[in-house]
């Protein structure tokens, strides 16, 4: 399929993991992509397995309003335009309890989190371009989140921050919501490392999700086959929220 022909697309934090498994899928179906992060080698050894003629990579952080800025001129400069914007940067420097989280680890988590992808979106729906948008949000975000507590409280945040976004750019652009369970990547391996047989067996398909698991969703999500979809947070999550009780 090439859904995405003659489609430019911008996803943040694609240097590695969800990201850039996100950019090789729009790249498979067609898309031209501009992928940011702040390992500028990192970005690069991306852009060179994305391939440099539909690939380009613009090193910054994600909550840099100046960076966001020049990302989004790259891409209309470098490719024509901006149709698609995956909102996948996100941090966790704080674990354990709420009761002693850092404050400035906290507010630099929404920064990241949640301010960012307002600002991204922003930026992005400027150009008049863009069609839709994909938040990648987390199951962290739809239940408490022993250990990842405060990550959980920016994530749900980022789930309302769609809906509300979805509201306001109607019917011009849609927004829509990826919420992972755990995902094999370098992020998150503090979930899992040494003992991933364990923590698989919480979910029904009996596995981990891998980047790819989550590059499928996306991509439906920002194409015409969702093309009545918005303001929605789809749980990408090996089948764990049907064992939740509630």
């Amino acid at each position: 399929m090439q859904r995405f022909a003659g489609r430019v697309a911008l996803i943040t934090g694609a240097s590695r993991g969800i990201g850039f498994a996100v950019a090789q899928r729009l790249v498979s179906e067609g898309a031209s992509v501009v992928v940011t992060g702040r390992d500028e080698a990192a970005l690069e050894a991306a852009v060179a397995e994305l391939g440099e003629e539909r690939a380009s990579g613009v090193a910054g952080k994600a909550d840099d309003t100046a960076h966001q800025a020049a990302a989004v001129v790259h891409a209309v400069e470098r490719f024509g335009g901006l149709d698609h914007l995956v909102n996948n940067a996100g941090i966790n420097p704080a674990y354990g309890p709420l009761a002693g989280i850092d404050l400035d680890a906290a507010r630099k988590i929404l920064e990241v989190n949640v301010i960012g992808a307002l600002g991204w979106t922003r930026v992005a729906a400027a150009t008049g371009r863009l069609k839709s948008v994909v938040n990648m949000a987390s199951i962290a975000g739809t239940a408490s989140s022993p250990g990842i507590a405060f990550y959980g409280v920016s994530k749900a945040a980022l789930i309302n921050l769609t809906e509300q976004l979805a509201e306001e750019l109607a019917p011009a652009v849609r927004v829509n919501a990826l919420a992972p369970a755990v995902i094999k990547s370098r992020f998150s391996k503090a979930l899992y490392e040494g003992r991933e047989e364990q923590a698989a067996a919480a979910y029904p398909l009996a596995r981990l999700g891998v980047p790819e698991d989550v590059a499928g969703p996306a991509a439906f999500l920002l194409s015409e086959d969702a093309a009545w979809v918005t303001g929605q947070t789809l749980l990408v999550d090996g089948g764990a929220g049907a064992r939740r009780s509630w």
